[in-house]
């Protein structure tokens, strides 16, 4: 048999053994008491902080696989509320809730969501391998393609109303509302509606504003959008198509980049670019810049390399695929990737091909991250929390939540976090937990944290795609 034709065997035959060994016993990076009553902070002394200590990349051909397995939340199970805080279920029974945002009138609307219909793989294998993975993570399942919509508080802290809000989507996830126009990012395009405050429901078909990047194989299909401090357009956070650009630059065309949505003319022009995945972003209460939480790039190793929270203004580039946190070469990635479409190559050929045409490549400067979130965490929700909010451990902190990891030994995420900002909004200082618990004791995800906003009362609302609820956090007493 050719060579050829042997790969493909060979990497599902090494995907189907790593993932029958998932279940396995590692060590944790914190706390040996996942999934009991117990905080299980995850942290490691690497890619975390201001200034993260970070390890010599080690490109892996194959990633490690060590998705935990979904299995939802058993009778009498939650998550682990940090010290001071309470956590309740807030609405329960939703399709992989993904994305929230808080309306003026209090109410709360969620993107049910997941993959698209349309997503291919477009025969490549490690796509289809990574795809097998999520599944068994619990994503890349049918999208209910709705948003669903959560009013009021009962004496017991869940909602009194929850009914659907706008349905007939297309892997919907960001959402904004700027006065009477209610936007939603759908994985191929912007869509605007007109809305009523206090409305239960929207029947209209809406307008589209503008498409977005959804060509094949729409690997980053999340697309998220948030109003510029003047609401005269939005940001819009567009993932990479790939890992490293391996499948080159036309199908990476407007992506891993923020864009900026001009809602007068419909001109979409790239806002800030090289950011592998940027998906979280808010406004700071007090500067209002815009920051945003990134999922970083796979197969450099289990501490490589950290996601970010970072402040961007516009025309900053982060440096994907060549270079991560500021001026770090990425050995698999040559500087004419641009012009290349074949899979990455191995370790040697990687740092063959850098000696080779790095004495005279120009040197670019590229945006350092102001914050490291520790690697392959899938850091993803932010919100701030306000500086008179009712949780006063979480005053002025960026509340992050952290999927977790399905390529990282040991895992990592499975956590929402809180990072301290100083009065001149910067942050400064350790993470804190505020929501651990989501693995089981065999680390199994019985939830998987996802979006995050601050309700009318100062709770913070988490969205849980695994476990089909939205938590509630609010102060113990």
């Amino acid at each position: 048999m050719r060579p050829s034709l042997m790969t493909p065997f060979f990497l599902i035959l090494i995907a189907t053994t790593l993932l029958v060994s998932c279940s396995s016993s590692q060590q944790k990076l914190s706390n040996s008491n996942a999934g009991t009553s117990s905080i299980d902070f995850r942290i490691s002394e690497y890619g975390w902080g201001e200034k993260p200590l970070l390890v010599a990349p080690t490109p892996q051909r194959i990633p490690t696989l060590k998705a935990a397995r979904a299995i939802g939340w058993p009778e009498g199970r939650q998550p682990v509320a940090a010290s001071g805080l309470k956590v309740t279920a807030y609405a329960r029974g939703l399709q992989h809730p993904r994305w929230l945002t808080t309306l003026p009138n209090g109410d709360i609307l969620i993107a049910e969501s997941d993959t698209p219909r349309a997503s291919s793989s477009k025969g490549d294998v490690m796509a289809w391998i990574t795809k097998r993975v999520m599944q068994r993570a619990g994503s890349a399942y049918p999208s209910a393609d709705r948003i669903t919509l959560l009013r009021g508080l009962n004496s017991k802290g869940n909602a009194k109303v929850m009914s659907p809000f706008l349905e007939g989507l297309n892997s919907p996830f960001g959402m904004a509302l700027l006065d009477c126009t209610f936007y939603v990012a759908n994985t191929d395009a912007v869509i605007a509606y007109d809305y009523q405050q206090g409305a239960n429901e929207i029947l209209d078909a809406g307008r589209e504003i503008s498409p977005l990047p959804a060509n094949s194989p729409n690997s980053h299909w999340t697309k998220n959008i948030l109003a510029t401090a003047d609401g005269s357009a939005l940001y819009v956070a567009v993932g990479s198509n790939s890992n490293i650009g391996e499948l080159g630059d036309a199908i990476e065309q407007n992506r891993a980049a923020i864009l900026r949505l001009d809602l007068q003319t419909g001109d979409l022009v790239p806002f800030a670019k090289g950011l592998r995945n940027p998906v979280g972003m808010a406004l700071h209460p007090t500067t209002q810049e815009l920051w945003t939480v990134v999922n970083e790039r796979d197969q450099l190793g289990d501490d490589l390399v950290p996601d970010y929270l970072t402040r961007v203004r516009a025309k900053d580039d982060f440096g994907w695929p060549i270079y991560y946190w500021g001026m770090l070469r990425d050995p698999r990635v040559p500087l004419d990737w641009k012009r290349k479409s074949s899979r990455a190559p191995d370790k040697t050929k990687a740092n063959e091909a850098i000696s080779s045409t790095d004495q005279s490549a120009p040197v670019k400067t590229h945006r350092v991250p102001d914050y490291a979130l520790g690697a392959h965490t899938a850091s993803l929700g932010i919100a701030f929390y306000p500086s008179d909010g009712p949780i006063i451990a979480l005053r002025s902190h960026a509340i992050i939540s952290q999927r977790g990891s399905w390529n990282r030994n040991p895992r990592s995420g499975y956590q929402v976090i809180a990072v301290p900002f100083d009065l001149q909004g910067n942050p400064s200082g350790r993470p804190k937990p505020v929501l651990t618990g989501f693995l089981d004791e065999r680390e199994r995800a019985m939830g998987r944290p996802v979006g995050v906003v601050i309700d009318s009362h100062g709770a913070v609302l988490i969205a849980d795609d695994v476990g089909g609820i939205v938590w509630r956090i609010t102060p113990a007493s």
